[in-house]
């Protein structure tokens, strides 16, 4: 593979203000770790999406592995980095109203739809419906990351996932074409989506909304982010919960966590948060190496002590 013939073909393509070399990926994930990125480009501007297919496009010629990047919420990356591009997608950030009922629509008959693309982050689309009295997204206020990171994870809190307002991704497939995925329930489970198990890229998502009261919205998205605030989400680096909730198991991870004194069980600059057992947080001198060997051991501990198999919520990516 060519990084050097790459890399020219991306700066004509984007500009050097959105490529970088050796960029380092703790800059752009909320646990704050992790090595170099080989090559990082960040495609911005009203034709971003466009953008983003060509830089694939582009890499697949010359047979450079791609890692696309959101809002880097649920992410460890190894301190080593990652090989190959990051796709930063961040930059693809349009937001716009179908049959929103802000200006008078003849054509209105489906209700409110939004359509946001996918480097957007979850706040500003909640933020964005709230202003206009629209309901069905705001029970994600608060949550760290991009749309189309919470679409490829099937994000879920609060009872209800983003799949229950989802109702058609576009995404660039395999053979890079563009292609709508219009949603199929069955394909969707707890924390699950069909695009975790292919390889394509989420360019925008568009959702069913409804008109409600725009004062219980707000009282709504406002309650879910100081929930959050007091579960202590954001008091250092972390990546929210670390586990998945099996509701099988008859009680929040954190609480099984908790009953086995695991928190304050520290791995170097990682530790168990104090305050709650299904969060590890980075102190300020954590490694990635560190926050993966804290996760297995909690794992490990709680197998041991009653035979259930936890399954990390945090992706670990790049040169383990």
């Amino acid at each position: 593979m060519s990084f050097t013939l790459l890399r020219k073909r991306l700066l004509d393509l984007l500009g050097p203000d959105s490529i970088r070399a050796d960029e380092p990926m703790s800059s752009h994930t909320t646990f704050r770790v992790g090595g170099p990125a080989d090559l990082w480009v960040r495609p911005t501007g009203a034709d971003a999406t466009v953008l983003c297919a060509e830089v694939l496009r582009a890499a697949k010629s010359e047979a450079v592995p791609v890692f696309i990047l959101g809002g880097g919420a649920n992410l460890v990356v190894a301190d080593a980095g990652i090989r190959g591009l990051v796709l930063d997608m961040t930059g693809c950030t349009s937001i716009f109203f179908e049959h929103s009922g802000v200006e008078p629509d003849a054509g209105d008959d489906g209700g409110p739809i939004l359509v946001v693309g996918a480097g957007l982050s979850v706040d500003a689309a909640v933020d964005a419906c709230v202003d206009r009295s629209l309901s069905g997204l705001e029970f994600l206020s608060g949550m760290p990351g991009t749309i189309g990171g919470a679409v490829w994870m099937n994000a879920r809190c609060y009872g209800r996932s983003i799949s229950d307002a989802l109702l058609e991704t576009v995404i660039l497939d395999e053979r890079l074409e563009l292609v709508a995925v219009p949603l199929r329930s069955e394909d969707f489970d707890y924390k699950i989506s069909p695009f975790q198990k292919r390889n394509v890229l989420i360019l925008s998502a568009r959702f069913r909304l409804e008109r409600k009261n725009g004062e219980e919205i707000r009282a709504v998205a406002a309650s879910h982010r100081a929930d959050r605030d007091a579960k202590g989400h954001f008091r250092l680096p972390s990546a929210g919960s670390s586990f998945k909730n099996d509701y099988a198991y008859g009680k929040p991870t954190g609480r099984i966590v908790d009953e086995l004194g695991l928190r304050g069980l520290r791995v170097g600059g990682a530790v168990v948060a104090p305050w709650h057992g299904n969060i590890i947080v980075n102190e300020g001198s954590a490694t990635a190496a560190d926050i993966r060997s804290l996760t297995d051991e909690v794992a490990s501990r709680v197998k041991t002590a009653i035979g259930l198999s936890l399954e990390p919520e945090i992706l670990f990516v790049g040169d383990w």
